[in-house]
């Protein structure tokens, strides 16, 4: 499985966004996020449209206008950021409704792949944007 450009972004200017809403009061400006992140404005356009409308983020106009985490960064998850962009975490090829198979059967390694999509949606789940700005994760490898 692979997470394409939207996901991995996606996550990349959330926490980008994090880390400076927690240095400044007013808004951060999606033209920052690209520049610092090396990403194109027109698509973090897109994807924070998203995002908005899921509810991860706020949005203001106006001069010093620009983008606020919508809740605190320990209750949103990584999980939910990547759902919001509309990135599918699923690891088989099957499509919802029938298997991966021509004739509509599942494959042999089918049930490897979709545990595997599963452990790790449960990781994406249990990790929050905290987490990541927070330097937390190598911690939580080395407890493991």
């Amino acid at each position: 499985m692979r997470l394409s450009t939207k996901g991995r972004y996606a996550v990349m200017a959330m926490a980008d966004l994090a880390r400076r809403q927690d240095e400044a009061e007013r808004a951060v400006a999606l033209a920052d996020i690209a520049a610092r992140q090396e990403i194109s404005l027109s698509y973090l356009e897109q994807l924070f449209a998203r995002l908005r409308r899921k509810g991860l983020v706020k949005s203001a106009r106006g001069p010093g206008g620009g983008y606020r985490l919508a809740r605190d960064p320990g209750a949103t998850t990584i999980a939910e950021i990547v759902h919001a962009v509309d990135e599918p975490l699923r690891a088989t090829r099957c499509a919802e409704a029938k298997g991966c198979m021509l004739k509509g059967e599942r494959c042999l390694t089918h049930d490897l792949w979709e545990d595997l999509g599963q452990q790790i949606e449960t990781y994406l789940a249990s990790v929050s944007l905290a987490d990541v700005i927070g330097g937390r994760l190598g911690a939580r490898q080395q407890a493991a």
